[in-house]
Protein backbone atom coordinates (compact mmCIF):
# COMPACT_ATOMS: atom_id res chain seq x y z
CA UNK A 1 0.00 0.00 0.00
CA UNK A 2 1.24 3.61 -1.29
CA UNK A 3 2.22 5.70 1.85
CA UNK A 4 0.75 9.55 2.24
CA UNK A 5 3.42 11.69 1.38
CA UNK A 6 4.78 14.09 3.72
CA UNK A 7 3.36 16.93 1.86
CA UNK A 8 0.53 15.72 1.96
CA UNK A 9 0.62 15.43 6.04
CA UNK A 10 1.96 18.38 6.39
CA UNK A 11 -0.95 20.03 4.61
CA UNK A 12 -3.63 17.73 6.39
CA UNK A 13 -2.52 19.01 9.35
CA UNK A 14 -2.33 23.09 8.52
CA UNK A 15 -5.89 21.85 7.17
CA UNK A 16 -6.83 21.39 10.60
CA UNK A 17 -4.98 23.67 12.31
CA UNK A 18 -7.25 26.41 13.08
CA UNK A 19 -4.95 29.01 14.46
CA UNK A 20 -3.46 29.48 10.75
CA UNK A 21 -6.72 30.48 9.33
CA UNK A 22 -7.51 32.29 12.54
CA UNK A 23 -4.18 34.01 11.93
CA UNK A 24 -5.59 35.23 8.73
CA UNK A 25 -8.41 37.25 10.14
CA UNK A 26 -7.11 38.33 12.21
CA UNK A 27 -4.39 40.48 10.15
CA UNK A 28 -7.56 41.16 7.55
CA UNK A 29 -9.57 42.51 11.09
CA UNK A 30 -6.80 44.95 11.91
CA UNK A 31 -6.28 46.09 8.10
CA UNK A 32 -9.94 46.39 7.79
CA UNK A 33 -10.17 48.57 11.52
CA UNK A 34 -8.15 51.04 9.80
CA UNK A 35 -9.40 51.07 6.46
CA UNK A 36 -11.26 54.30 6.93
CA UNK A 37 -8.24 56.18 8.66
CA UNK A 38 -4.85 55.22 6.19
CA UNK A 39 -3.36 57.16 4.11
CA UNK A 40 -5.29 56.29 0.54
CA UNK A 41 -2.43 55.70 -1.17
CA UNK A 42 0.94 53.22 0.40
CA UNK A 43 3.55 55.39 2.05
CA UNK A 44 7.06 55.99 -0.19
CA UNK A 45 8.13 53.18 2.33
CA UNK A 46 5.48 50.57 1.75
CA UNK A 47 6.73 50.78 -1.91
CA UNK A 48 10.25 50.44 -1.21
CA UNK A 49 9.61 47.49 1.07
CA UNK A 50 7.60 45.66 -1.80
CA UNK A 51 11.36 44.53 -3.07
CA UNK A 52 10.78 41.81 0.23
CA UNK A 53 9.39 39.88 -2.43
CA UNK A 54 12.28 39.39 -5.00
CA UNK A 55 13.57 36.29 -5.10
CA UNK A 56 14.12 32.79 -6.86
CA UNK A 57 11.14 30.38 -6.51
CA UNK A 58 12.21 28.35 -2.77
CA UNK A 59 13.84 25.22 -3.78
CA UNK A 60 11.72 23.40 -0.91
CA UNK A 61 8.61 23.79 0.75
CA UNK A 62 7.98 26.63 3.60
CA UNK A 63 6.01 27.49 6.22
CA UNK A 64 2.40 28.68 5.71
CA UNK A 65 2.85 31.00 8.89
CA UNK A 66 5.53 32.65 7.95
CA UNK A 67 3.87 32.97 4.30
CA UNK A 68 0.95 34.79 5.90
CA UNK A 69 3.02 37.02 8.04
CA UNK A 70 5.36 38.37 4.84
CA UNK A 71 1.99 39.07 2.83
CA UNK A 72 1.07 41.05 5.85
CA UNK A 73 3.59 42.62 6.75
CA UNK A 74 4.99 43.83 3.39
CA UNK A 75 1.72 43.43 1.51
CA UNK A 76 -0.84 45.04 3.48
CA UNK A 77 1.12 48.21 3.86
CA UNK A 78 1.76 48.38 -0.04
CA UNK A 79 -2.28 48.05 -0.95
CA UNK A 80 -4.17 51.14 -2.49
CA UNK A 81 -7.36 51.62 0.40
CA UNK A 82 -10.09 51.23 -2.38
CA UNK A 83 -12.21 50.08 -0.10
CA UNK A 84 -11.92 53.46 2.11
CA UNK A 85 -13.91 56.42 1.92
CA UNK A 86 -11.57 59.32 -0.55
CA UNK A 87 -10.50 56.88 -2.67
CA UNK A 88 -11.87 58.57 -6.49
CA UNK A 89 -9.48 57.51 -8.70
CA UNK A 90 -11.05 54.84 -11.25
CA UNK A 91 -14.69 53.80 -10.80
CA UNK A 92 -14.14 52.04 -8.22
CA UNK A 93 -16.05 50.86 -5.22
CA UNK A 94 -15.74 49.90 -1.67
CA UNK A 95 -17.39 46.92 -0.11
CA UNK A 96 -19.79 46.37 2.28
CA UNK A 97 -19.44 45.00 4.97
CA UNK A 98 -22.01 42.34 4.76
CA UNK A 99 -20.80 41.39 1.16
CA UNK A 100 -17.77 41.16 2.20
CA UNK A 101 -17.98 38.76 5.30
CA UNK A 102 -20.04 37.12 3.17
CA UNK A 103 -16.45 36.48 0.54
CA UNK A 104 -14.95 35.23 4.08
CA UNK A 105 -16.89 32.59 4.12
CA UNK A 106 -17.07 31.18 0.83
CA UNK A 107 -13.48 31.31 0.48
CA UNK A 108 -13.51 27.84 2.63
CA UNK A 109 -15.99 26.43 0.57
CA UNK A 110 -14.68 27.41 -2.42
CA UNK A 111 -17.45 26.56 -5.11
CA UNK A 112 -17.54 26.65 -8.94
CA UNK A 113 -20.62 27.86 -10.50
CA UNK A 114 -20.46 25.92 -13.48
CA UNK A 115 -22.85 23.57 -13.28
CA UNK A 116 -25.53 22.70 -10.34
CA UNK A 117 -24.55 19.41 -9.97
CA UNK A 118 -20.67 20.95 -8.79
CA UNK A 119 -22.72 23.60 -6.65
CA UNK A 120 -26.19 23.46 -6.08
CA UNK A 121 -25.95 26.64 -3.96
CA UNK A 122 -24.56 28.72 -6.84
CA UNK A 123 -27.43 27.58 -8.98
CA UNK A 124 -30.18 28.86 -6.77
CA UNK A 125 -28.05 31.98 -5.66
CA UNK A 126 -27.52 32.55 -9.46
CA UNK A 127 -31.46 31.99 -10.27
CA UNK A 128 -32.62 33.94 -7.31
CA UNK A 129 -30.23 37.01 -8.44
CA UNK A 130 -31.15 36.90 -11.94
CA UNK A 131 -34.57 37.43 -10.65
CA UNK A 132 -34.14 40.12 -8.58
CA UNK A 133 -31.87 42.00 -10.89
CA UNK A 134 -34.51 41.55 -13.70
CA UNK A 135 -37.22 43.30 -11.23
CA UNK A 136 -34.97 46.35 -9.65
CA UNK A 137 -33.77 47.19 -13.35
CA UNK A 138 -37.52 47.08 -14.59
CA UNK A 139 -36.39 44.77 -17.33
CA UNK A 140 -38.60 42.56 -19.74
CA UNK A 141 -39.50 38.93 -18.12
CA UNK A 142 -37.61 36.24 -18.90
CA UNK A 143 -34.61 38.49 -19.29
CA UNK A 144 -31.39 36.32 -18.68
CA UNK A 145 -28.21 37.24 -17.00
CA UNK A 146 -24.69 35.52 -16.46
CA UNK A 147 -22.14 36.40 -13.96
CA UNK A 148 -18.86 37.42 -15.26
CA UNK A 149 -15.88 39.27 -14.03
CA UNK A 150 -16.42 43.09 -15.30
CA UNK A 151 -18.34 44.93 -17.69
CA UNK A 152 -15.00 44.13 -19.70
CA UNK A 153 -16.68 40.58 -20.08
CA UNK A 154 -19.88 42.00 -20.12
CA UNK A 155 -20.02 43.95 -23.12
CA UNK A 156 -17.85 40.88 -24.78
CA UNK A 157 -21.26 38.12 -23.89
CA UNK A 158 -23.46 41.26 -24.87
CA UNK A 159 -21.47 41.99 -28.10
CA UNK A 160 -21.44 37.92 -29.33
CA UNK A 161 -25.16 37.49 -28.32
CA UNK A 162 -25.75 40.39 -30.60
CA UNK A 163 -23.46 39.37 -33.60
CA UNK A 164 -25.28 35.72 -33.04
CA UNK A 165 -28.48 36.66 -33.54
CA UNK A 166 -28.08 39.13 -35.95
CA UNK A 167 -26.29 36.65 -38.51
CA UNK A 168 -28.91 34.05 -37.55
CA UNK A 169 -31.24 36.50 -38.48
CA UNK A 170 -29.89 36.03 -42.09
CA UNK A 171 -29.11 32.31 -41.96
CA UNK A 172 -25.54 32.34 -40.74
CA UNK A 173 -24.62 30.14 -37.75
CA UNK A 174 -21.33 31.82 -36.89
CA UNK A 175 -21.29 29.60 -33.89
CA UNK A 176 -20.61 26.38 -37.12
CA UNK A 177 -19.16 28.53 -39.66
CA UNK A 178 -17.18 31.66 -38.08
CA UNK A 179 -16.60 35.31 -39.68
CA UNK A 180 -15.11 33.85 -43.01
CA UNK A 181 -17.68 35.45 -45.58
CA UNK A 182 -20.44 36.07 -43.21
CA UNK A 183 -22.65 39.05 -44.06
CA UNK A 184 -21.53 42.09 -42.86
CA UNK A 185 -22.32 43.53 -39.08
CA UNK A 186 -23.13 47.32 -38.88
CA UNK A 187 -21.88 48.84 -35.48
CA UNK A 188 -23.13 52.55 -34.53
CA UNK A 189 -21.66 53.88 -31.23
CA UNK A 190 -20.99 57.35 -29.68
CA UNK A 191 -17.46 58.71 -29.94
CA UNK A 192 -17.27 58.49 -25.87
CA UNK A 193 -17.50 55.08 -25.85
CA UNK A 194 -16.01 53.10 -23.41
CA UNK A 195 -12.37 51.74 -24.02
CA UNK A 196 -13.88 48.20 -23.01
CA UNK A 197 -17.03 48.20 -25.80
CA UNK A 198 -14.15 48.94 -27.87
CA UNK A 199 -12.00 46.12 -27.16
CA UNK A 200 -14.98 43.53 -27.17
CA UNK A 201 -15.60 44.41 -30.68
CA UNK A 202 -12.55 44.08 -31.45
CA UNK A 203 -12.48 40.82 -29.52
CA UNK A 204 -15.77 39.46 -31.39
CA UNK A 205 -14.06 40.33 -34.44
CA UNK A 206 -15.73 43.15 -36.20
CA UNK A 207 -13.03 45.37 -35.88
CA UNK A 208 -13.01 48.95 -34.79
CA UNK A 209 -12.17 50.36 -38.46
CA UNK A 210 -15.89 49.09 -39.27
CA UNK A 211 -17.64 51.43 -36.51
CA UNK A 212 -19.73 54.45 -37.43
CA UNK A 213 -18.77 57.23 -35.05
CA UNK A 214 -21.50 59.44 -33.93
CA UNK A 215 -20.88 62.80 -32.31
CA UNK A 216 -20.98 63.71 -28.53
CA UNK A 217 -22.53 66.85 -27.13
CA UNK A 218 -20.10 68.54 -24.65
CA UNK A 219 -21.92 66.23 -21.74
CA UNK A 220 -20.32 63.04 -23.51
CA UNK A 221 -23.61 61.99 -24.67
CA UNK A 222 -24.58 60.68 -28.01
CA UNK A 223 -26.20 63.22 -30.23
CA UNK A 224 -29.41 61.64 -30.87
CA UNK A 225 -30.41 63.66 -34.58
CA UNK A 226 -26.73 62.23 -35.78
CA UNK A 227 -27.43 58.68 -35.37
CA UNK A 228 -27.73 57.32 -38.57
CA UNK A 229 -31.07 55.37 -40.09
CA UNK A 230 -30.58 52.09 -38.89
CA UNK A 231 -31.58 48.26 -39.15
CA UNK A 232 -31.71 44.78 -38.62
CA UNK A 233 -27.83 44.16 -38.85
CA UNK A 234 -27.13 47.00 -37.14
CA UNK A 235 -26.12 46.74 -33.10
CA UNK A 236 -26.33 50.50 -31.87
CA UNK A 237 -23.64 50.86 -28.05
CA UNK A 238 -25.62 53.15 -25.67
CA UNK A 239 -24.18 54.06 -22.00
CA UNK A 240 -25.77 54.68 -19.65
CA UNK A 241 -22.83 56.84 -17.18
CA UNK A 242 -19.94 58.46 -19.41
CA UNK A 243 -16.63 57.17 -17.35
CA UNK A 244 -15.28 60.61 -17.06
CA UNK A 245 -18.71 62.81 -16.64
CA UNK A 246 -21.10 60.35 -15.52
CA UNK A 247 -23.81 61.27 -18.22
CA UNK A 248 -26.28 59.17 -19.91
CA UNK A 249 -27.58 58.72 -23.03
CA UNK A 250 -30.74 59.80 -24.09
CA UNK A 251 -33.02 55.85 -24.00
CA UNK A 252 -36.11 57.54 -24.26
CA UNK A 253 -35.76 59.01 -27.45
CA UNK A 254 -33.09 56.42 -28.83
CA UNK A 255 -34.39 53.21 -27.55
CA UNK A 256 -38.13 52.48 -29.33
CA UNK A 257 -37.23 54.35 -32.48
CA UNK A 258 -34.27 51.56 -32.94
CA UNK A 259 -35.45 48.70 -31.32
CA UNK A 260 -38.90 49.44 -34.75
CA UNK A 261 -35.68 49.73 -37.18
CA UNK A 262 -34.74 46.50 -36.03
CA UNK A 263 -31.60 47.29 -34.28
CA UNK A 264 -30.45 45.06 -31.54
CA UNK A 265 -29.42 47.79 -28.57
CA UNK A 266 -26.69 47.20 -26.05
CA UNK A 267 -26.11 49.39 -23.23
CA UNK A 268 -22.71 49.73 -21.62
CA UNK A 269 -24.14 50.50 -17.72
CA UNK A 270 -21.20 49.76 -15.39
CA UNK A 271 -21.78 51.73 -12.90
CA UNK A 272 -24.56 54.00 -14.08
CA UNK A 273 -27.53 51.43 -14.99
CA UNK A 274 -27.52 51.25 -11.06
CA UNK A 275 -29.30 54.89 -11.32
CA UNK A 276 -32.61 52.97 -12.14
CA UNK A 277 -32.79 51.54 -8.51
CA UNK A 278 -32.62 55.16 -7.30
CA UNK A 279 -36.20 57.07 -7.08
CA UNK A 280 -34.55 60.27 -7.31
CA UNK A 281 -32.36 59.52 -10.23
CA UNK A 282 -34.53 56.62 -12.31
CA UNK A 283 -34.92 59.16 -14.86
CA UNK A 284 -32.00 59.41 -16.14
CA UNK A 285 -32.37 55.61 -17.50
CA UNK A 286 -35.97 56.08 -18.75
CA UNK A 287 -36.31 53.66 -21.87
CA UNK A 288 -33.71 50.73 -20.77
CA UNK A 289 -35.47 48.12 -21.15
CA UNK A 290 -36.17 48.33 -25.10
CA UNK A 291 -33.03 47.36 -25.44
CA UNK A 292 -31.64 43.61 -26.04
CA UNK A 293 -28.63 43.37 -23.89
CA UNK A 294 -27.34 45.43 -20.80
CA UNK A 295 -23.83 44.99 -19.31
CA UNK A 296 -22.87 46.46 -15.64
CA UNK A 297 -20.69 45.81 -12.71
CA UNK A 298 -21.62 45.21 -8.94
CA UNK A 299 -18.42 45.97 -7.91
CA UNK A 300 -18.61 49.27 -8.74
CA UNK A 301 -21.96 51.17 -7.65
CA UNK A 302 -23.39 48.07 -5.37
CA UNK A 303 -19.98 48.03 -3.44
CA UNK A 304 -19.65 44.18 -3.61
CA UNK A 305 -15.90 42.42 -3.40
CA UNK A 306 -14.16 42.47 -6.67
CA UNK A 307 -14.96 40.97 -9.26
CA UNK A 308 -18.41 41.10 -9.84
CA UNK A 309 -19.81 41.89 -13.45
CA UNK A 310 -22.98 41.02 -14.59
CA UNK A 311 -24.31 40.88 -18.84
CA UNK A 312 -28.38 40.92 -19.02
CA UNK A 313 -29.72 39.83 -22.43
CA UNK A 314 -33.54 39.58 -23.09
CA UNK A 315 -32.55 37.05 -25.69
CA UNK A 316 -31.47 34.26 -23.69
CA UNK A 317 -30.96 31.53 -26.95
CA UNK A 318 -28.70 33.85 -28.51
CA UNK A 319 -26.98 34.39 -25.01
CA UNK A 320 -26.52 31.10 -24.64
CA UNK A 321 -25.86 29.77 -28.20
CA UNK A 322 -22.94 32.24 -28.58
CA UNK A 323 -21.41 31.21 -25.37
CA UNK A 324 -21.91 27.74 -26.18
CA UNK A 325 -20.50 24.83 -24.25
CA UNK A 326 -20.80 20.95 -24.91
CA UNK A 327 -18.78 17.67 -23.87
CA UNK A 328 -19.91 14.30 -22.88
CA UNK A 329 -18.46 14.58 -19.18
CA UNK A 330 -21.15 17.44 -18.75
CA UNK A 331 -23.77 16.71 -16.46
CA UNK A 332 -27.17 18.83 -17.19
CA UNK A 333 -28.82 20.11 -14.03
CA UNK A 334 -32.80 20.19 -13.72
CA UNK A 335 -31.80 24.21 -12.43
CA UNK A 336 -29.55 26.54 -14.13
CA UNK A 337 -25.84 25.63 -15.11
CA UNK A 338 -24.16 28.61 -14.65
CA UNK A 339 -21.54 27.73 -17.47
CA UNK A 340 -24.17 28.23 -20.29
CA UNK A 341 -24.76 32.19 -19.59
CA UNK A 342 -20.73 33.22 -19.55
CA UNK A 343 -17.81 32.13 -21.37
CA UNK A 344 -16.00 30.45 -18.26
CA UNK A 345 -16.37 27.45 -17.25
CA UNK A 346 -13.81 27.66 -14.36
CA UNK A 347 -15.47 30.35 -12.89
CA UNK A 348 -15.26 31.35 -8.54
CA UNK A 349 -18.52 31.88 -6.94
CA UNK A 350 -18.66 35.56 -6.96
CA UNK A 351 -22.80 35.17 -7.32
CA UNK A 352 -22.42 34.34 -3.51
CA UNK A 353 -21.51 38.20 -1.87
CA UNK A 354 -23.56 39.63 -4.90
CA UNK A 355 -26.75 37.82 -3.33
CA UNK A 356 -25.36 38.65 0.29
CA UNK A 357 -24.86 42.67 -0.85
CA UNK A 358 -28.93 42.40 -2.35
CA UNK A 359 -30.03 40.21 0.23
CA UNK A 360 -28.53 42.55 3.16
CA UNK A 361 -29.50 46.15 1.32
CA UNK A 362 -33.14 45.57 -0.06
CA UNK A 363 -34.73 48.21 -2.65
CA UNK A 364 -34.57 50.59 -0.49
CA UNK A 365 -30.46 50.24 0.67
CA UNK A 366 -29.93 50.03 -2.61
CA UNK A 367 -31.71 53.11 -3.44
CA UNK A 368 -30.01 55.26 -0.68
CA UNK A 369 -26.37 53.89 -1.27
CA UNK A 370 -26.92 55.21 -5.02
CA UNK A 371 -28.64 58.60 -4.06
CA UNK A 372 -25.87 59.14 -1.27
CA UNK A 373 -23.15 58.56 -3.92
CA UNK A 374 -24.57 61.26 -6.08
CA UNK A 375 -25.28 63.73 -3.04
CA UNK A 376 -21.48 63.33 -2.44
CA UNK A 377 -20.73 63.66 -5.77
CA UNK A 378 -23.04 66.92 -5.76
CA UNK A 379 -21.08 68.45 -2.55
CA UNK A 380 -17.76 67.74 -4.16
CA UNK A 381 -18.38 69.81 -6.95
CA UNK A 382 -20.45 72.80 -4.87
CA UNK A 383 -17.37 73.22 -2.15
CA UNK A 384 -14.41 72.55 -5.00
CA UNK A 385 -16.49 75.49 -7.16
CA UNK A 386 -15.74 77.90 -4.07
CA UNK A 387 -11.77 77.44 -3.79
CA UNK A 388 -9.79 79.73 -6.17
CA UNK A 389 -8.44 78.04 -9.33
CA UNK A 390 -11.23 75.50 -9.93
CA UNK A 391 -13.60 74.93 -11.91
CA UNK A 392 -16.34 72.16 -12.88
CA UNK A 393 -16.71 71.19 -16.38
CA UNK A 394 -19.55 68.68 -16.40
CA UNK A 395 -23.34 68.57 -14.89
CA UNK A 396 -23.29 66.67 -11.98
CA UNK A 397 -25.97 63.82 -13.11
CA UNK A 398 -24.66 60.82 -11.47
CA UNK A 399 -21.26 60.03 -9.13
CA UNK A 400 -18.71 61.68 -11.59
CA UNK A 401 -16.84 65.36 -11.36
CA UNK A 402 -14.83 66.35 -13.90
CA UNK A 403 -11.82 69.10 -12.36
CA UNK A 404 -9.80 71.56 -14.10
CA UNK A 405 -7.13 74.12 -13.31
CA UNK A 406 -6.25 77.10 -15.03
CA UNK A 407 -4.14 75.47 -17.40
CA UNK A 408 -2.80 72.14 -18.42
CA UNK A 409 0.30 72.14 -17.04
CA UNK A 410 -1.42 73.29 -13.47
CA UNK A 411 -3.68 70.67 -13.67
CA UNK A 412 -1.30 67.66 -14.04
CA UNK A 413 1.08 69.62 -10.98
CA UNK A 414 -1.84 69.55 -9.03
CA UNK A 415 -3.09 65.76 -9.49
CA UNK A 416 0.68 64.70 -8.72
CA UNK A 417 0.64 66.66 -5.27
CA UNK A 418 -3.02 65.54 -4.35
CA UNK A 419 -1.99 61.87 -5.09
CA UNK A 420 1.70 62.80 -3.07
CA UNK A 421 -0.33 64.07 0.34
CA UNK A 422 -2.57 61.29 0.30
CA UNK A 423 -5.57 62.54 1.86
CA UNK A 424 -7.21 61.06 -0.72
CA UNK A 425 -6.63 59.83 -3.97
CA UNK A 426 -7.98 60.61 -7.74
CA UNK A 427 -6.92 60.41 -11.39
CA UNK A 428 -6.40 62.21 -14.65
CA UNK A 429 -8.09 62.52 -17.96
CA UNK A 430 -8.72 64.59 -21.00
CA UNK A 431 -11.93 66.23 -21.66
CA UNK A 432 -12.63 67.57 -25.04
CA UNK A 433 -8.37 67.93 -25.58
CA UNK A 434 -7.96 69.60 -21.52
CA UNK A 435 -6.46 67.87 -19.13
CA UNK A 436 -8.97 67.30 -16.12
CA UNK A 437 -8.85 65.69 -12.77
CA UNK A 438 -11.40 63.21 -12.42
CA UNK A 439 -13.65 62.77 -9.37
CA UNK A 440 -15.21 59.20 -9.17
CA UNK A 441 -17.48 58.88 -6.01
CA UNK A 442 -18.20 55.25 -6.19
CA UNK A 443 -18.05 54.05 -1.96
CA UNK A 444 -20.64 53.92 0.40
CA UNK A 445 -18.26 54.68 2.91
CA UNK A 446 -17.97 58.60 2.03
CA UNK A 447 -19.25 61.09 4.08
CA UNK A 448 -19.67 64.91 4.40
CA UNK A 449 -16.73 64.90 6.04
CA UNK A 450 -14.73 63.08 3.58
CA UNK A 451 -15.86 65.34 0.46
CA UNK A 452 -14.70 68.85 2.57
CA UNK A 453 -11.25 66.78 4.04
CA UNK A 454 -10.32 65.96 0.21
CA UNK A 455 -11.93 69.33 -1.77
CA UNK A 456 -9.51 71.27 1.25
CA UNK A 457 -6.34 68.59 -0.05
CA UNK A 458 -7.20 69.51 -3.34
CA UNK A 459 -6.85 73.57 -2.24
CA UNK A 460 -3.32 72.56 -0.73
CA UNK A 461 -1.89 70.88 -3.26
CA UNK A 462 -2.65 73.32 -5.73
CA UNK A 463 -1.02 76.15 -3.23
CA UNK A 464 1.81 74.07 -3.47
CA UNK A 465 2.18 73.88 -6.63
CA UNK A 466 1.95 78.02 -6.93
CA UNK A 467 4.24 78.63 -4.12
Amino acid sequence: MTEVSSLQKKMLEEMKDHDLFQKAESFGLEYLSKALERNVYPSDKALSDLKKFDEELPSSTGDAYSVLQQLNDFGGPATVTTIGSRYFGFVTGSVLPASLAAKNLSIFWDQVSAMQVISPLCSKLETIVEQWLVQLFGLPKGTAAGFVSGSSMANFCGLAAARYRILKNQGWDITEKGLFDAPKIRVVTGRHAHSTVLKAISLIGLGKANIEWVDVDDQGRIIVDQIPELDNRTILILQAGNVSSGSFDDFKNICEKAKNQGAWIHIDGAFGLWAQASESLKHLTKGIEYANSWAVDAHKTLNTPYDSGIIMCRDKEALVSALHMTGGYIVIGEGRDGMYYTPEMSRRARIIELWAAMKYLGKAGIDQLVTDLHLRAAQFANEIKTKKGFKVLNDIVFNQVLVQCDSDEITDRTISKIQELRTCWAGGSTWFGKKVIRVSVCSWATTPEDITKSVNSFEEALSLVQS
